[in-house]
């Protein structure tokens, strides 16, 4: 695998051709190509209540954000609406849990959530968010015992995501934002 600073890493995610960016071949870029984990220090902010979104590019066709974790944070249940994800984890393990929306209401925004598979992310593991199975938690475990970041391309960038809530059978879109841009951290971010 070859390993390079960030941001030669996104030089060449943005050489992938608009019509060659497929699930598949950004994939197998994750795949073959890994971030040096100390060229992310400009992006990593990590607080001690929440994960932290942070954007390291942006253009029409994606954008790559670090999410910082540190030990025991986890994302809500979500999902990317029809836009595709890919992960890595150049610091630290991850886990990923998918779900399999079992039965779903829009009109009243319930749903029923069944837990499917699950996996590990880590340095050698990158993964793709399956357009057929999209809703999911992340998840750094507390017996993974460290903090971590997760690199994410989206395609196309967004601003908002459907969050659910297994317990009470409901769902609902809410607003996202982001902890830090380019490296400057954003006036109302709390690192605590």
């Amino acid at each position: 695998m070859e390993m390079l600073a960030i941001d030669d890493w996104v030089k060449q995610l943005c050489a992938i051709p608009e019509a060659e960016f497929s699930i598949r071949r950004v994939f197998d870029f994750t795949a073959q190509k890994s971030i040096q984990p100390e060229t992310l220090s400009p992006y990593l902010f990590y607080a001690t209540s929440h994960y932290t979104r942070n954007l390291i590019y942006k253009c029409k066709l994606f954008e790559v954000m670090a999410i910082c974790w540190n030990i025991g944070q986890v994302s809500r249940i979500h999902n990317h609406r029809d836009q595709n994800c890919w992960m890595v984890t150049p610091i630290g393990r991850l886990r990923v849990q998918n779900f399999r929306v079992d039965t779903r209401d829009s009109a009243h925004s319930t749903c029923k959530l069944v837990p499917s598979d699950a996996y590990d992310m880590d340095p050698q593991h990158p993964a793709v968010v399956q357009p057929e199975e999209p809703v999911h938690q992340v998840l750094n475990l507390p017996e993974f015992g460290q903090p971590s970041t997760s690199v994410h391309i989206y395609s196309y960038p967004y601003s908002s995501c459907e969050v659910y809530s297994i317990d009470k059978g409901v769902y609902a879109d809410v607003p996202l934002h982001y902890s830090s841009e380019y490296g400057k951290l954003s006036p109302d971010e709390k690192l605590v």
